[in-house]
C-alpha cells in the first residue's frame, strides 16, 4: 500500500488533500502541530476511507528536531507533500523583523530542513515524489506581499534545483502554484471569485500531477498567463503600479 506524508496537515489545503489521496486508499501521515485537530482528522479518514492513518506531531520552525520526527515514522512515505505555509502581514513584517522571520521561516527555512532530509531517503532508495506548495506570488515581488513573495520565490527556487537534482535517481519533485485560495489563511481577504480556488481544487490538481508526474502546475489554468502578462512589465512602468 502507497502512504503520503502531509507536512503541515491541519491547513485546509493538507486536509483536502489527505481526503483526496485517502479516496484513492494511500495510507495516510498527518503531521503538524495541532495533535487534537489531526487526531481527529486521523480517524475519520481512516472510517471513511478504510485506510491506514497516523498523526505525528512536526513543528516546521523546530529544525533540530526533523532529523528524528522523520526517521521515527512507523509508517515511510512514498509521496511528500509540503503544505507547510504561513502569509503574515505585510505591513507588519516590513517594520517587525519577528513577523517577517517567521513569514521567512516557515514558508521557506523550515520546508528546506525537512525536505532535504526526506530527499535523502528517496535518493537513496532511488524512488519517491516530493510535492511543494509554494505560490503564483513567488513569481514576481509586488508590494502587497512581498516579504511572503520573496519566500515562496525561494521555494520554487529550491524546488526546481532539487528536481533537478533528483532526476537522475528516479526522484520526481513537483512544483504547484496555487492563485488565491479560500482557506482559513485567506478568510479575512477579499479574494476575487473567479480567480480563487477551492482546497479540494488544490487536491485534484496535486493528486493528477503526482500521478503524472508533472513539474510545474498551476491550479487553475490562467494564472500562468496572468503571472506572464505580470512579469513581462517593464520595471519602470511596474515599479510605480499598485499591485
Amino acid at each position: 500500500m502507497a502512504s503520503v506524508l502531509l507536512l503541515g496537515a491541519a491547513s485546509d489545503m493538507a486536509v483536502a488533500i489527505a481526503r483526496k489521496f485517502a479516496t484513492d486508499k494511500y495510507d495516510i501521515i498527518l503531521a503538524g502541530r495541532d495533535m487534537e485537530a489531526l487526531t481527529a482528522l486521523k480517524s475519520d479518514i481512516e472510517i471513511r476511507y478504510d485506510v491506514k492513518a497516523v498523526a505525528v506531531k512536526f513543528d516546521a520552525l523546530d529544525y533540530a528536531s526533523h532529523q528524528s520526527f522523520y526517521q521515527n515514522l512507523s509508517l515511510k512515505p512514498d509521496v511528500t507533500i509540503c503544505v507547510i505555509g504561513y502569509l503574515g502581514e505585510q505591513e507588519k513584517a516590513a517594520k517587525d523583523w519577528n513577523e517577517a522571520s517567521k513569514i521567512i521561516a516557515t514558508n521557506y527555512t523550515g520546508a528546506v530542513s525537512i525536505l532535504n532530509i526526506v530527499a535523502q531517503d528517496y535518493e537513496a532508495k532511488k524512488q519517491g515524489t516530493i510535492v511543494g506548495i509554494s505560490s503564483v506570488a513567488g513569481l514576481r515581488g509586488r508590494q502587497s506581499n512581498f516579504i511572503y513573495g520573496s519566500a515562496k520565490a525561494a521555494f520554487s527556487a529550491y524546488l526546481s534545483g532539487l528536481r533537478n537534482h533528483l532526476y537522475k535517481n528516479n526522484v520526481h519533485v513537483v512544483t504547484v502554484l496555487p492563485g488565491f485560495v479560500y482557506t482559513k489563511m485567506t478568510a479575512d481577504l477579499k479574494l476575487p471569485p473567479m480567480l480563487t480556488a477551492k482546497p479540494e481544487e488544490v487536491a485534484t490538481v496535486v493528486k493528477k500531477a503526482v500521478t503524472k508526474k508533472k513539474n510545474i502546475v498551476y491550479v487553475k489554468w490562467f494564472w500562468k498567463w496572468i503571472m506572464l502578462i505580470i512579469r513581462t512589465i517593464p520595471e519602470p512602468v511596474f515599479k510605480k503600479m499598485k499591485l
